[in-house]
C-alpha cells in the first residue's frame, strides 16, 4: 500500500498530520502523526479468535516516550528506559478510557495499542494527540470498533479556549481539561481549574467537541482511502436464546424486590443477588449445569443491571434506599494519629479513607525527570487502594494503575488550593480501609482535613463528589444520581466526579458510557454536584472550622532567607565542607539553591537552640563586617607585632600588639595570648583600599584614668630630608626589608637603660 497523508489544521494555523502505509505495516493498524517537531507512531494488534472462556474485553494500551526524542539519556545505571512513569500511565488511561467503551460487546479478543514518542521539540504537548493516533491507528485496521474518536486539550488563556495548548501557553492558563469524544459524543474528561463556575466547565466541553468532531472527520476519510471501512467478521459468544428469555422470565422480579428492598448493607444485597442466580442453576438439570453456567451467569447479569436501573427510572429507588440527591451518611474526625504532622478520617456510607500528612524540607521534594518535563515537586499525594477495603481476599502487589489514576485526580482536586509560599514539602497519603463508592473523592475530602489539621493555610478547603446517571433508550427519562455506589457505577452511565470549594470547581473526571449525552444532562449533573459538594463542606468546617493556628509540636520548624550570589560558595564552602559543618554542629538541615535574586537558603530544625544555632552560623558568613561592631573570633596564628583573629567566618583581622591593652606590652609572649583563644574584639578599621581589618581589644576596655594618648609626630616629605637611614640590618632582595624576626628585638634595641650615662 502506498503511504496515505491527511491533515488537520487547527485554529491558530498549526497542522497535525496523519500518514500511514509507510511504517509497522505488520501491524493491524499503523499510524504516524506529526504536529511541528512532534512524532507519535501508533499500532494496533487484535487477536483472531478470543480466548477460552473470556467473556470482556481485554484491552491494554501503552503509551511510551523515548528519551531519544528529545536528544537526551535515560537516568539510572543501565542508561535505558524502564519502567512507565506516571506520566505514561496517566496518559495511556486517558486514552484507554476513551476507547474501551467502543469495542462491540461481545468483541473478546485480546488487542493491544501502543503509542510511541519518537521525536520532540518541546513545544508541543504529545499528551493530547496520542487519543487520535490510536483511534486512527484502529480506523485504518479491519477490527470493529463504533469510533473513530479522538483527545483534545482546551486550556482558557486569558479567557480565550485554546485547544491544544504548547507547554509554554499552559504555564499562563486557568483552567486546563482533557477532553475524549467520538463525532456525536463526549466519552471522557479529565482536568484541573481555579475554582471555575460550571457554566464555563461545559463552554469548554463545547469548545473542545468542535475541534474533536474536525479530527474524526479526517480519520474517517484516511479509513476511506485506505478501504478500512469493512471490519473483520468474528464470533467471539455462543448465545443460546431461549435459556437467555428463561433466565430473565424466572429472575427478573426477584431481582426487581431485591433492588426495591433498598437495604444499605452491602453484603446483604450481593447475597442475594447471587443467591437468585445460584437457585437458578440449581434448579437446571445436572447433565447441563456445568455447560450453562457460563451462559447464566452472563445472562443473569444483564437481568441485575436491567432490575436496578428500572427500579430508579420508575419507582425513584436506589439500591440502598436513598433518593436521587441524598448523600450517604458522614462522620469525620482529625488528629486520629500522633505520628504524623497531621491526620484525619474521612467516612462516607461504605467508603472511609485514612489520610495523613508529612512536612518535610527541600531534600524531601520529588525530582521529576521524565522525558520532556524536569523539575521538583513540593506537593505529593499518594492513593492505596488494598485489596481488604472491598473484602476481597487478594495480596497487596505494588501500586497499580488505578492507584496512581485516582490519586492524581486527587492531587489535581487539592494542588491549586495549597498555599503559594508555603514553605514546607508536604506529602498526603490516603489509605482506602473500606470501598463502595468514589474513594478518590473520600480522598479530596480526607486530605483537606488532614492538610487542616497539619497547619497547613488551604487557600480555601476542597470536598468531592461522584455523579451517576441511568438513562433509558426507549424514553426521554433519565435520573442522575449524588454520591454513587459501586453498583450504581458499575450499572449505570455516567461517572462523572466532581471537586471545588464554595467558590468553583478546581478538579472533575468523568466517563461516559451511554449515546447522546445532551449539555442539558451535563448541566443538571453539575449544579446536583454543586449542592451536593457544599453540603460535605459544611461538615468538614464543622470539623476543623479552620487551620491548626501552629504546627505540632514535632513537626520540623523551617526558616528561609536569601542571600547574594557572591556569597552562595562562602555558606557552601570547598567540597560542601562548610554547610556540612553547619548542620553537624547545630543539628538542623540546610539547603541552598540560587534564584534570580540571589541565593535561597532552606534551614530545617526540630528544636529552637538548633535553629538559632544554624541561623547564626550563616549570619556569621553572610553579614558584612562592620566598623565598630564588637565580635568574638578565634586566634588563629601570633606574629611578634600581634595576631591574627579570625573574627568572621572566613575573615582574618590584624590585632596589632598595640591594640592589645592600654598599658604596654614589651611582646607577644607577655600579653599571653595563644593560638586557638577565643577573644572579644572590636573592629576599628576597614581599609578601603586593601580591604584590611584592624581589631582591638582595648577598645573595649575602660581608659586608664590619667592615660595620655601618645602623639605620633608627622615625617617631612621624603624629598626634604637626608637618605633614608641604613641601620635596620641588610633589606632582602626586592626592597623590602627582612623579616623581624631575623633582627633584633624591638625591646632592646630601644632600651633606654642599656645606654651609658651623660
Amino acid at each position: 500500500m502506498n503511504p496515505i497523508k491527511k491533515t488537520i489544521t487547527l485554529a491558530d494555523g498549526r497542522e497535525i498530520t496523519l500518514e500511514t502505509g509507510k511504517l509497522a505495516k505488520q501491524a493491524d493498524g499503523a499510524v504516524e502523526l506529526r504536529m511541528g517537531g512532534t512524532m507519535l507512531l501508533a499500532t494496533v494488534v487484535s487477536a483472531k479468535e478470543a480466548g477460552e472462556g473470556v467473556d470482556f474485553m481485554p484491552l491494554q494500551v501503552e503509551y511510551k516516550e523515548k528519551f531519544s526524542s528529545a536528544g537526551r539519556f535515560p537516568g539510572g545505571f543501565l542508561k535505558r528506559e524502564g519502567r512507565a512513569s506516571d506520566y505514561e500511565i496517566l496518559t495511556a488511561r486517558l486514552v484507554d478510557r476513551v476507547l474501551r467503551p467502543l469495542f462491540p460487546d461481545n468483541y473478546h479478543a485480546d488487542t493491544f495499542v501502543n503509542i510511541t514518542m519518537y521525536s520532540s521539540d518541546g513545544v508541543d504537548m504529545p499528551d493530547a494527540l496520542a487519543g487520535l493516533a490510536a483511534s486512527a491507528a484502529i480506523a485504518v485496521s479491519d477490527i470493529p470498533f463504533n469510533g473513530p474518536i479522538s483527545e483534545v486539550r482546551v486550556a482558557r488563556i486569558d479567557g480565550e479556549f485554546v485547544i491544544n495548548p504548547t507547554f509554554e501557553q499552559l504555564e499562563k492558563a486557568d483552567m486546563e481539561l482533557m477532553v475524549g469524544a467520538t463525532y456525536d459524543n463526549i466519552m471522557m474528561v479529565e482536568g484541573e481549574m481555579n475554582e471555575v463556575s460550571e457554566a464555563d466547565l461545559l463552554a469548554a466541553l463545547k469548545a473542545a467537541h468542535d475541534a474533536i468532531k474536525e479530527q474524526c472527520k479526517a480519520q474517517m476519510e484516511l479509513a476511506e482511502a485506505v478501504g478500512a471501512t469493512v471490519k473483520r467478521e468474528y464470533c467471539h459468544e455462543t448465545n443460546d436464546e431461549e435459556l437467555r428469555k428463561d433466565v430473565h422470565d424466572k429472575c427478573y422480579d426477584k431481582a426487581y424486590a431485591i433492588a426495591k428492598a433498598g437495604s444499605a448493607d452491602k453484603h446483604w444485597r450481593q447475597e442475594s443477588f447471587d443467591a437468585i442466580c445460584q437457585e437458578y442453576i440449581d434448579s437446571l438439570p445436572e447433565e447441563e449445569r456445568d455447560e450453562k453456567t457460563p451462559l447464566v451467569k452472563r445472562y443473569y447479569h444483564d437481568v441485575e443491571k436491567e432490575a436496578v436501573r428500572r427500579c430508579i427510572l420508575d419507582e425513584g429507588i436506589r439500591l440502598d434506599g436513598r433518593k436521587t440527591t441524598e448523600i450517604r451518611p458522614i462522620w469525620c474526625e482529625v488528629d486520629y494519629l500522633s505520628g504524623p504532622h497531621g491526620s484525619s478520617i474521612f467516612t462516607r456510607g461504605e467508603t472511609q479513607s485514612l489520610s495523613t500528612v508529612t512536612l518535610g524540607t527541600k531534600l524531601d521534594e520529588k525530582i521529576l525527570d521524565d522525558v520532556l518535563n524536569q523539575g521538583r515537586e513540593r506537593f505529593l499525594l499518594h492513593y492505596n487502594f488494598p485489596p481488604f477495603s472491598t473484602g476481597e481476599a487478594k495480596p497487596v502487589r505494588g501500586v497499580g494503575r488505578r492507584e496512581i489514576g485516582h490519586g492524581n485526580l486527587a492531587h489535581r482536586a487539592l494542588k491549586r488550593m495549597f498555599p503559594d509560599d508555603f514553605p514546607y514539602v508536604c506529602r498526603v497519603v490516603s489509605d482506602i480501609l473500606e470501598s463502595n463508592g468514589s474513594s478518590s473523592m473520600a480522598t479530596v475530602c480526607a486530605g483537606t482535613l488532614a492538610l487542616l489539621d497539619a497547619g497547613v493555610k488551604m487557600k480555601r478547603p476542597v470536598s468531592g463528589i461522584a455523579m451517576g446517571l441511568i438513562t433509558d433508550t426507549a424514553s426521554p427519562k433519565y435520573a442522575i444520581l449524588s454520591d454513587i455506589l459501586g453498583d450504581e457505577d458499575h450499572l449505570g452511565d455516567m461517572d462523572f466526579k466532581v471537586t471545588g470549594t464554595r467558590q468553583g470547581i478546581t478538579a472533575t473526571q468523568m466517563d461516559i458510557k451511554c449515546d447522546g449525552l445532551s449539555y442539558e444532562i451535563l448541566e443538571r449533573a453539575l449544579n446536583q454536584a454543586r449542592d451536593g459538594r457544599l453540603h460535605i463542606l459544611d461538615i468538614i468546617e464543622q470539623t476543623i472550622p479552620a487551620p491548626r493556628e501552629d504546627y505540632k509540636p514535632h513537626v520540623p520548624r523551617i526558616v528561609t532567607m536569601t542571600i547574594p550570589k557572591e556569597l552562595i560558595g562562602a555558606v557552601i564552602g570547598p567540597g560542601g565542607k562548610i554547610i556540612q559543618g553547619i548542620q553537624e554542629e547545630s543539628g538542623a538541615t540546610v539547603s541552598i539553591d540560587e534564584i534570580d535574586e540571589g541565593g535561597y537558603i532552606e534551614i530545617a530544625a526540630t528544636s529552637k537552640e538548633s535553629m538559632d544555632k544554624a541561623v547564626a552560623m550563616i549570619n556569621a558568613i553572610v553579614e558584612l563586617p562592620e566598623e565598630g561592631k564588637t565580635y568574638t573570633g578565634n586566634v588563629r596564628s601570633i606574629l611578634d607585632f600581634g595576631a591574627f583573629v579570625e573574627f568572621m567566618p572566613n575573615r582574618d583581622g590584624l590585632l596589632h600588639i598595640s591594640e592589645i591593652s592600654w598599658d604596654r606590652i614589651p611582646d607577644m609572649e607577655a600579653s599571653g595570648i595563644k593560638e586557638g583563644d577565643t577573644l572579644q574584639v572590636k573592629l576599628i578599621e576597614i581599609d578601603k583600599k586593601t580591604g584590611k581589618y584592624r581589631l582591638s581589644m582595648r577598645a573595649l576596655l575602660p581608659k586608664p584614668e590619667g592615660y595620655v594618648e601618645r602623639e605620633r609626630q608627622p615625617r617631612e616629605p621624603r624629598g626634604d630630608r637626608g637618605p633614608r637611614r641604613n641601620d635596620r640590618g641588610p633589606r632582602r632582595e626586592g626592597g623590602n626589608r627582612e623579616p623581624r624576626g631575623d633582627r633584633e628585638p624591638r625591646g632592646e634595641r630601644h632600651n633606654h637603660q642599656d645606654k651609658p650615662e651623660a
